[in-house]
């Protein structure tokens, strides 16, 4: 296999491909149904994600995105089935909001290596006309397993967790991980972000499958970063130029 990704079985039918190369650790994540596959974001675009995802599957390969930032679209141009919410359509097929010199200065930015052979020059942004629209409470069925949209605002307009209620697994994108959470953007809203993490507590979670950085991570991190908003709004700095906030595990920049 391509020696950029590094491929993590969850179960027989489920796979984590994951970037640990970057500092971005990217993870994607390949869900095999009975008649297609569903490809959960792409990745950074610097190595072709398809040659990965060929050599685990050969069925049709559904994308579906957590939300269009440059590092969870890059390999979009790999593959001729798209879905993204309708929030951030525009992103994909009209204008992305940041210029190719801002995703660049992040996709070079230290402490990160690349492929051998990949040209920074020669990255652009993922642009094209997604297949389909998701929007809150659609479920995508591959085949014997069903996945559900859940739209969670905040981090972008059209952040969307995608959760599999059979399995108890939530794919939750850029809203639940160790890390820095980010609020911060003029596309993000620190109170919906908080409003999103609330409403994914209701959901019965038992693994947790985030976007970046360390992969296993306990259901109760939702609890804590819930409560870290909570501590947020109550000193009256939850918006955007509240500041960096450091719980230990993960921290919120608004």
């Amino acid at each position: 296999m391509n020696d950029w990704f590094t491929v993590e079985q969850i179960d027989p039918g489920t796979f984590a491909i994951s970037e640990y190369k970057h500092r971005e650790e990217t993870h994607c994540y390949l869900l095999l149904g009975t008649e297609r596959a569903v490809l959960i974001d792409t990745g950074l675009g610097v190595a072709d994600i398809s040659e990965i995802v060929d050599e685990l599957t050969a069925l049709p390969v559904t994308v579906l995105t957590t939300h269009a930032h440059w590092d969870h679209i890059g390999g979009h141009r790999h593959f001729d089935d798209i879905a993204v919410h309708a929030l951030e359509r525009d992103w994909m097929a009209v204008r992305f909001p940041l210029s190719l010199e801002e995703v660049k200065n992040e996709l070079t930015k230290a402490p990160s290596c690349l492929p051998s052979g990949f040209d920074p020059d020669s990255f652009e942004i993922f642009h094209g006309e997604p297949q389909r629209i998701l929007r809150d409470g659609d479920l995508i069925d591959p085949g014997g397993r069903e996945i559900l949209v859940v739209h969670t605002p905040g981090h972008s307009p059209g952040h969307c967790c995608f959760y599999e209620k059979e399995r108890g697994y939530l794919y939750s994108g850029d809203l639940i991980y160790k890390g820095r959470l980010d609020a911060f953007y003029p596309t993000t809203d620190p109170q919906l972000f908080y409003e999103s993490v609330k409403r994914i507590r209701q959901l019965d979670i038992k693994k947790i499958l985030p976007g970046h950085h360390q992969p296993d991570i306990p259901v109760s991190l939702i609890e804590e970063i819930e409560e870290g908003f909570a501590r947020i709004e109550l000193s009256g700095r939850l918006k955007q130029g509240g500041g960096l906030f450091d719980f230990g595990e993960f921290q919120i920049r608004i």
